[in-house]
């Protein structure tokens, strides 16, 4: 790991999300991006998927543009963080959501790692929430518990599609039990 790249794209999203809270909570972001990087460097995944693991978010819900990542972290870690965000959060929440659903069918494994670990992340502290708060937990989202269900459940077979050899990735297991866990079996 070039830990000199891994303290200035750290230093970046420090920056970028500096005063961003977790959805409902007093977590600093910042968490959930440290988080991803952690999960990713224990699976030995290369630098620029770590370092946009890091950077996930800043295109998506910061200020910070995708020219300012190109610039500062080159092409590579630039292009992973453009598949794993949003284009357009303006769009409705179903068409967002279908679009990433889709997008990840498809995507090449580095893009599949990162959106696997923010999702495992995201379901992890949902989970959470929800043994402690109940079904209050749901108010947090622009959709309800149903509707995260569904996009869950579509992240599970979106994410697996097309990854040769999956048990040599155990992070898609774990969030394909995680989304059991949570929201029970399909239908």
């Amino acid at each position: 790991m070039n830990f000199e790249l891994l303290d200035r794209a750290l230093t970046f999203a420090a920056r970028a999300h500096d005063g961003q809270r977790r959805k409902g909570t007093d977590i600093p972001y910042i968490i959930h991006p440290v988080t991803l990087a952690m999960v990713l460097l224990e699976m030995n995944c290369p630098d620029e998927v770590i370092v946009a693991a890091l950077l996930h978010d800043v295109v998506e819900d910061t200020p910070v543009s995708l020219a300012e990542v190109r610039r500062e972290f080159g092409d590579a870690v630039a292009g992973l963080v453009e598949a794993v965000s949003e284009p357009d959060k303006s769009a409705p929440w179903e068409e967002r959501k279908r679009h990433t659903i889709a997008a990840l069918r498809d995507a090449p494994l580095p893009v599949k790692l990162i959106a696997c670990a923010d999702k495992l992340h995201n379901i992890t502290t949902l989970a959470r929430d929800h043994a402690r708060l109940g079904d209050a937990v749901w108010s947090r989202f622009n959709r309800g518990r149903e509707q995260q269900a569904w996009y869950y459940r579509q992240l599970v077979h979106s994410l697996l599609h097309g990854v040769e050899s999956p048990e040599a990735y155990p992070i898609f297991a774990r969030f394909a039990q995680a989304v059991h866990n949570l929201f029970g079996d399909d239908g």
